[in-house]
């Protein structure tokens, strides 16, 4: 073959993507797309969001199935991935009970049993109350909480020994008052559950409980951020995310957020993971996923690789201390 034959054949080659692009890995059938948590909580928002972006902008060739397994705080839909071993066809979104879960139930699972493929977003947590009530402030509510004495009020959340609380005995620990913790299946039935007074507030993420803000019915009094969240944009009439002070600012020294992020099973191939990195990292340049971040008040933060793994490596470390200081890590046997 002459050289100007070979370099023809190269040159078609790249402008082809080369064999290595045309063998790519990419789904040959539906992913599931495991949630831990309930419906209408924040990780069912993001992963049910995630499927329709996917959908409409025709991000891969096979559909993405959401399929909630809340049950154990979780551990159903962990443990189901962790028995999914090389997989390819199946992702779990995982929020804090990837740690709390575990370690608050003994249950045997840990995130290294995981593969990790990309951190999407960090969640805050808000303390909110009903809007009718008086309190205008944390300094308004704690006091009344503790005017009124140990477990007079209820504060509902998401779990048992699970990040609400957590936040809730690091609140009660803060301002020296007791509540009586009710714990819920999902973010979404706590929003709904205080608009109904059922309990007298939550720490709810934004995104489950801003329909109930904008409607009217939760007021927010502080974020448990180290800052104020940066979003601008009215969310009332009179009040953007920005407006909302940290919980630090009010005098409740407690800081939080959570991770949004996507693993898959142990034993997956190295470019099973490029794929999903690639994918979200185009889910995440899409209006509707930038409108979700911004109604949602996320920090925007992306990893992939082993900075994500170095995070979640430390971000464990944090909740060992967490629930240590609240008691709830499972005895050993």
């Amino acid at each position: 073959m002459s050289n100007r034959r070979i370099v023809s054949s190269v040159a078609l080659l790249a402008a082809l993507g080369g064999p290595q692009a045309a063998m790519a890995w990419e789904p040959t059938k539906s992913v599931e797309f495991i949630i831990p948590a309930g419906t209408g909580g924040g990780a069912d928002q993001m992963a049910r969001l995630i499927q329709g972006i996917v959908a409409k902008h025709n991000l891969m060739k096979e559909s993405i199935v959401p399929i909630n397994k809340s049950g154990g705080a979780g551990a159903e839909g962990f443990l189901d991935v962790k028995a999914s071993k090389g997989d390819p066809h199946k992702i779990i979104i995982t929020l804090s009970n990837l740690f709390t879960t575990p370690l608050a139930t003994g249950v045997p699972f840990n995130y290294k049993d995981l593969t990790p493929v990309a951190m999407l977003a960090l969640d805050n947590f808000v303390l909110w109350v009903p809007a009718e009530t008086a309190y205008k402030s944390p300094k308004d509510y704690l006091e009344a909480v503790k005017k009124a004495g140990p477990n007079k009020f209820k504060m509902g959340g998401t779990g048992a020994k699970q990040e609400d609380q957590i936040i809730t005995v690091a609140i009660e620990k803060a301002a020296g008052v007791k509540f009586t913790y009710v714990p819920f299946k999902g973010g979404g039935t706590v929003a709904t559950q205080l608009v109904g007074k059922h309990v007298d507030s939550s720490v709810n993420n934004p995104i489950e409980a801003v329909a109930h803000w904008r409607g009217g019915t939760l007021r927010p009094l502080c974020v448990f951020d180290g800052s104020r969240m940066p979003y601008k944009d009215k969310v009332t009439d009179t009040m953007s995310w920005s407006d909302i002070p940290t919980c630090k600012e009010a005098g409740v020294p407690m800081e939080y957020t959570m991770l949004r992020g996507i693993f898959m099973p142990a034993g997956v191939k190295q470019d099973v993971v490029d794929f999903y990195v690639d994918l979200f990292k185009k889910v995440r340049e899409t209006p509707e996923w930038k409108k979700f971040m911004q109604d949602g008040a996320f920090n925007q933060t992306f990893m992939a690789g082993k900075d994500y793994l170095n995070w979640v490596g430390k971000a464990e470390a944090t909740h060992i201390e967490l629930m240590k200081e609240a008691g709830f890590l499972a005895v050993k046997k």
